[in-house]
């Protein structure tokens, strides 16, 4: 094993081990900041050596225990894992600095911080872990851990609102367990392996209709935690009741774990697989369903939550096409939607602490008496609508054209729900940016000046909401980690060009199978 190696089950590793620091230092608030926030920066550090390593010399391999595939727990850092590594422990640290900048703003002494910091830093290492398995138990395991930590934040400050919807998300994502455990148990009969790598040199041998079933069982339990049509019903209703930055972190990231593992499982294990027309066709409604729910809302909360299962079907329909393009392309726009799906939750927790409420009927004014809120919202908004030339309209370009060059019925039936959920998206942020920041102001923001928010109960470190009237509405320390995050969608368009190299380059590795698999199957310990 490479000495680079050692460095591939560190994103997993660390945040458990701040994760038991910041438990042990459950008292001292400070220590326990300080301790999360280093041990983010550390795995982002490590996540961009990898990219770099993995992009230069190919996968890096860690056989756990010194086991060798695929006899033990494998973990795989190639150029897809390591680039929705790097993305998300991005996001991730971003959304802990707005927390604990809203926490030093608001002062609250109830806030639990002694869950939150633990349980924040268990849900990165089960993303973490998920981006990195090489088997299929494994990534069944980061799943379970990623959910487990979700659970207690979405949760935190135990309103009935909170548990009503906690309640539905845990029973959804058990039942998606439950299927991914069975499709599982399925696989290993047929098979005798979990290590993906000899998955992919077994399956082509099992019958036709024995890949199929299995195939179509990891589907169902993926789109499920994906949030794809017919399965995405529990996500406009679960995500809103959260606080904004655990809504921002679980719209950032979670779904797309999912949609990692789809595009992971379809293309290493089921090349050419025989439900890419059924993954298209739930591309189409997942994008036409999720939009038509948005413009349909009023609160900017779950309008954006149904634009986050609507803009799961481009993704969806780039892995469907299974081409280099269309592959390019999805990994493209993960990359974009975890980014600026997570800036938009954050920027709307600063909508509803500057005007007391996410209904756009109660706000008006806010370009006039926040500004700088205004950019913040505008920015992102138009990205995530596909305006030219941001990166949500490269990406958007990039898979519809994937989708003409397949040249298929249904990628050109694609192409045209495409390009109509990206022209309702416009009409959906615009409704917000009209309504909230460009009608006359109402009684309640002018009456809130410069005020922050009274509530009820405390978690304000995780709640959207100042305290008095007589705080500031916005602290620097929010605005500042929100602000970054935007900068860094931005910067997604400056640097489109070599982001599309690297997804191109990644695709082709997923297209090939062969780096990965001789990676696994002939490392040596």
């Amino acid at each position: 094993m490479s000495a680079a190696s050692y460095l591939v089950p560190l994103p997993v590793i660390v945040p458990l081990l701040g994760a038991g620091i910041t438990l042990a230092f459950s008292h001292h608030p400070r220590v326990q900041r300080l301790a999360t926030i280093i041990t983010l920066s550390f795995v982002l550090g490590v996540a961009a050596v990898l990219l770099v390593l993995a992009d230069r010399d190919g996968p890096q391999v860690v056989h756990v225990g010194g086991w060798p595939a695929p006899l033990g727990i494998t973990l795989v850092a190639d150029r897809l894992s390591t680039l929705m590594l790097c993305v998300s422990i991005a996001v991730t640290l971003c959304v802990l600095l707005f927390s604990l900048g809203q926490g030093l703003a608001d002062q609250d002494a109830q806030t639990p911080v002694s869950i939150y910091h633990p349980t924040y830093l268990v849900l990165s290492a089960g993303v973490s872990n998920a981006f990195l398995s090489g088997d299929l138990f494994n990534l069944y395991v980061g799943f379970e851990i990623l959910l487990a930590a979700s659970y207690v934040l979405l949760t935190l400050g135990g309103t009935s609102a909170r548990v009503r919807a906690g309640t539905t998300y845990v029973v959804v994502s058990l039942l998606s367990s439950l299927l991914f455990l069975i499709a599982l148990a399925m696989i290993y009969a047929a098979t005798g392996t979990m290590t993906m790598a000899d998955l992919a040199i077994k399956l082509p041998a099992l019958p036709s209709g024995v890949r199929v079933t299995l195939e179509a069982m990891l589907l169902l339990a993926f789109g499920i935690k994906a949030a794809v049509f017919p399965l995405s019903a529990w996500l406009p209703d679960s995500y809103p009741t959260a606080p904004a930055p655990v809504t921002a972190v679980f719209a950032g990231l979670l779904t797309k774990v999912g949609v990692y593992a789809i595009m992971r499982t379809e293309t290493l294990l089921f090349p050419g697989g025989r439900l890419a027309d059924v993954l298209m066709w739930a591309a189409l409604f997942t994008m036409l369903v999720g939009i038509l729910g948005a413009v349909a809302q009023s609160d900017i909360k779950r309008l954006l939550s149904f634009t986050l299962v609507s803009h799961m079907g481009y993704m969806v329909f780039g892995i469907a096409l299974g081409s280099q393009a269309g592959l390019a392309g999805a990994i493209f726009y993960v990359a974009h939607h975890i980014i600026i799906q997570t800036t938009l939750f954050l920027v709307t927790g600063l909508i509803e602490r500057r005007g007391g409420s996410t209904n756009v009927g109660d706000l008006g004014g806010l370009a006039t008496v926040a500004p700088g809120l205004a950019i913040l919202f505008f920015i992102p908004a138009m990205n995530l609508a596909g305006i030219p030339p941001f990166s949500g309209f490269l990406g958007k370009v990039g898979l519809l054209q994937a989708g003409v060059d397949d040249g298929g019925v249904v990628a050109w039936v694609l192409v045209a729900g495409g390009t109509l959920t990206s022209l309702l998206t416009l009409w959906a942020v615009s409704k917000i940016w009209t309504k909230a920041f460009w009608q006359a102001p109402t009684p309640s923001v002018l009456a809130r000046g410069g005020g922050g928010r009274s509530r009820k109960g405390g978690t304000a470190m995780l709640e959207s909401g100042g305290r008095s009237n007589r705080e500031p509405a916005l602290s620097a320390a929010m605005v500042a980690p929100t602000a970054a995050l935007v900068a860094m969608g931005v910067a997604l368009t400056i640097f489109a060009g070599p982001l599309f190299g690297l997804s191109s380059r990644a695709a082709a590795d997923l297209r090939d199978r062969t780096p990965y698999i001789n990676a696994v199957m002939g490392a040596t310990t």
